[in-house]
């Protein structure tokens, strides 16, 4: 068994910024642009690259480049007024990636960046190493109703939050991803450091759009329509290629429950599979030493 790494609640990485479409994205960069075959971290919603701040080190220790970007309108990135759609998100990582020229990449994904880098990576497997999957289990297939959404506790809310009126005055007055991380998703405690990190890009009411447009994009009974379409899209790629895969879940999991892990287990190829134990929603905070004890056991597999 690799030895733990110190876990931290502050960040320790240099901040670096790229300017795309006129706006600023923050990243990190661990190591010089000339490196190969690097890993690029991409978070989901509500959080940023301080999601990855314990998994990273354990992957440095093998030498490699570790990229983590804050996505448009969170962490430290710029939060311009736009339409912040998936589509949107998409062409931003897009040219992210052109942009930093990434070669032969291996994706490390959480939330809607497993959308993401699978709306990428699918469709430029000449340029991906591996996937390494954590709570993405929403986004392995369009959603044919909300009673197939998972978590199932969280219908009513997410019914809510697509809602065109209602859904964006929820966000700005309760924060409901935020304001009550523990119950939400949790199964872990965090310190004040940690939540600060979460909570406060997202103090001004006015700057949650982003947070509230993401569940907008769930493919649920085929709208909206963009994105199931790249959803649907991509399934039969993600089923039928053969590049390396690693599922992290936990128990209950939150929209990666056992029967989504089963489902996994069924139809993706050269796919890994890790138990964490018990865990919901932000898995890296959960039980980040196993994630990166088993993320590098992984990659050196490549």
């Amino acid at each position: 068994m690799q030895e733990n790494i110190s876990l931290t609640d502050e960040f320790p990485f240099d901040s670096k910024f790229i300017t795309i479409h006129g706006h600023k994205l923050h990243y990190i960069d661990t190591s010089d642009a000339s490196s190969n075959d690097p890993i690029l971290f991409l978070h989901g919603n509500p959080t940023s690259s301080y999601l990855w701040r314990n998994i990273i080190p354990y992957m440095t220790k093998l030498h490699t480049r570790c990229i983590a970007l804050d996505l448009i309108g969170f962490g430290k990135s710029e939060r311009p007024d736009i339409d912040y759609r998936f589509v949107t998100h998409a062409d931003y990582v897009n040219r992210f990636i052109e942009s930093l020229n990434l070669k032969n990449i291996t994706l490390v994904m959480h939330d809607w960046g497993n959308a993401l880098g699978f709306h990428y990576g699918l469709h430029h497997l000449e340029n991906i190493k591996g996937f390494a999957i954590i709570e993405g289990g929403s986004f392995f297939q369009p959603i044919p109703s909300i009673k197939d959404f998972n978590p199932v506790q969280a219908q009513g809310l997410f019914t809510t939050l697509r809602d065109p009126i209602q859904g964006p005055e929820l966000m700005k007055n309760a924060n409901p991803f935020l304001s009550n991380m523990k119950n939400n998703v949790l199964g872990c405690s965090l310190s004040e450091t940690a939540l600060r990190n979460y909570q406060d890009p997202f103090l001004d009411p006015s700057s949650r759009k982003p947070m509230w447009t993401f569940p907008t994009q769930f493919p649920i009974n085929g709208q909206p329509k963009e994105v199931f379409e790249i959803v649907d899209g991509y399934t039969p790629i993600l089923q039928e290629c053969t590049t390396p895969k690693i599922l992290f879940h936990a128990t209950p999991g939150c929209n990666t429950p056992a029967e989504v892990v089963q489902w996994a287990k069924s139809h993706l190829k050269h796919l890994t599979t890790i138990d964490i134990g018990p865990g919901f929603h932000f898995l890296p905070e959960d039980n980040p030493a196993l994630i990166g004890q088993e993320l590098a056991k992984w990659y050196q597999t490549l």
